[in-house]
């Protein structure tokens, strides 16, 4: 299978799984009353799911290199905080369908956005008339759907 297969593939299994992971975690969070726990649980499975996977590929050695990083390369641990919080409140109340649509809105608008200006050292990829218009498509999309 040629790389970008692969990659596509891999993300692919990564899009099917968010809208599980905000249904399953927003079902805890619900039977057990409290979204935060439910959130403090799903993190400790990924932690220890990325801790087994960690010391069955490389190791713990990439940890030596942590201190010498800009700091705002750990913000990441906050979005993906406030994302699995988030989905995890909103979703028994809005519906999973409709929180995960606009979450793809949003990592649509900002993934152009990233692409357009390098951020982050991202390869630049600027936005097209076409890719503009993909992204409106996507929000008439997401404005229909609420409307049904």
């Amino acid at each position: 299978m040629p790389e970008t297969l692969r990659y596509a593939a891999i993300m692919l299994a990564a899009g099917i799984g968010i809208p599980i992971l905000a249904a399953l975690n927003a079902q805890l969070g619900a039977r057990i009353g409290s979204p935060t726990v439910a959130a403090v649980v799903l993190f400790c499975v990924a932690l220890t799911g990325a801790v087994v996977v960690m010391f069955l590929t490389q190791g713990p050695a990439g940890f030596a290199q942590l201190p010498g990083q800009p700091w705002h390369l750990f913000l990441a641990g906050c979005f993906v905080c406030f994302y699995v919080l988030s989905v995890t409140f909103v979703a028994p109340r809005f519906g999973v369908g409709n929180a995960v649509f606009f979450v793809l809105l949003g990592q649509v608008v900002s993934a152009a956005a990233i692409d357009q200006f390098g951020l982050f050292g991202a390869i630049v990829r600027p936005i097209t008339l076409l890719r503009a218009a993909g992204i409106g498509f996507m929000g008439l999309g997401l404005f229909l759907i609420q409307r049904a």
